[in-house]
């Protein structure tokens, strides 16, 4: 009878373990090429004004297994902040989540064009509750660095206003 409740106890572990290991986590975000498309925008970077003057420093890093861009910005002021990137699973859409110390809050999306990256949305200033249409495009640029061209929205006029052009070039190597 011991060797009976032996055999079956052994029979139940080993169908356990073989479910753990059917069920073992994967990280799909690492294994999906659509998850790639942000990539090039990877890496430490000085970043520049259009007048070639220093506007700062930006870390973005790959982050939870690929599923997670962060943006790590470092103004020459001294002023910081901060972005979540990520692909949307449900809309495809790449989003990007802003936030800065001085009170501004950016919240697009888009995706991949013949231009570049191209994200659409919303521009709030915590300081005086100002919310208005934005919008970015990151390109690659043939000699490598990245040029992102920030525009917001002014309805008055009716027309996109320049909010931040920069130039990113890489400090190391990929």
């Amino acid at each position: 009878m011991k060797s009976l409740i032996s055999i079956v106890l052994i029979g139940l572990l080993g169908l356990s373990l073989d479910c753990q290991a059917q069920t073992a986590p994967t990280f799909p975000c690492s294994e999906d090429e659509r998850y790639r498309a942000f990539d090039f925008w990877v890496g430490e970077w000085d970043v520049h004004d259009s007048a070639g003057n220093f506007a700062g420093n930006n870390a973005i890093s790959r982050d939870e297994e690929g599923c997670v861009l962060v943006e790590k910005w470092v103004g020459g002021s001294g002023v910081t902040g901060q972005s979540v990137n990520y692909l949307d699973g449900v809309s495809g859409d790449w989003v990007q989540v802003w936030n800065s110390a001085p009170g501004v809050q950016i919240h697009i999306r888009g995706g991949l064009t013949d231009e570049g990256m191209l994200l659409v949305g919303k521009i709030h200033y915590l300081s005086n509750g100002n919310t208005a249409d934005f919008r970015g495009l990151w390109t690659l640029l043939e000699d490598g660095r990245v040029r992102q061209f920030f525009e917001q929205y002014d309805t008055e006029a009716e027309t996109w206003n320049p909010w931040f052009e920069g130039f990113y070039t890489r400090k190391t190597a990929p």
